[in-house]
């Protein structure tokens, strides 16, 4: 699987749904990404939320990115670390964009799992440090 900006994200752009800014970043809305083992979840153009993502493929907690940006279609934010993961390798990050809500409201954004420095991984219960690509981590 090559990198992919969900289907029903892009959709939700461009009816300008609620929770689908990205550049949000307040104490209870904002970006995050999670790890993801690919052997237990593989990308699905038909998901849309958080919800949608089974439980078993998942690894360590979701980080916020922080300082995000958008400019010309291009997201960018912050580089992330995964304090203390153990679990399954991970070959893959998910992008969601977090509400106050439930995950049953959390619109997923992005499957990466090509060009991410740091990936895959095999957790040893250290921190997973992931940087993004200089020029930005996404492009619209």
């Amino acid at each position: 699987m090559a990198n992919a900006i969900y289907p029903k994200f892009k959709q939700s752009l461009a009816a300008g749904d609620a929770n689908s800014d990205l550049d949000t970043n307040t104490s209870t809305d904002g970006v995050y990404a999670i790890l993801v083992d690919t052997a237990d979840e593989t990308y699905n153009a038909a998901d849309q939320f958080y919800s949608d993502l089974t439980g078993a493929g998942l690894v360590g907690t979701e980080q916020r990115i922080t300082n995000p940006t958008v400019a010309l279609g291009l997201f960018d934010g912050d580089d992330v670390t995964f304090p203390s993961v153990t679990g399954d390798p991970s070959e893959a990050i998910v992008l969601f964009r977090k509400n106050s809500g439930a995950n049953t409201t959390w619109r997923l954004v992005a499957w990466l799992d090509t060009g991410v420095t740091g990936l895959p991984v095999i957790p040893n219960g250290g921190n997973i440090g992931i940087t993004w690509n200089a020029s930005g981590i996404f492009q619209l």
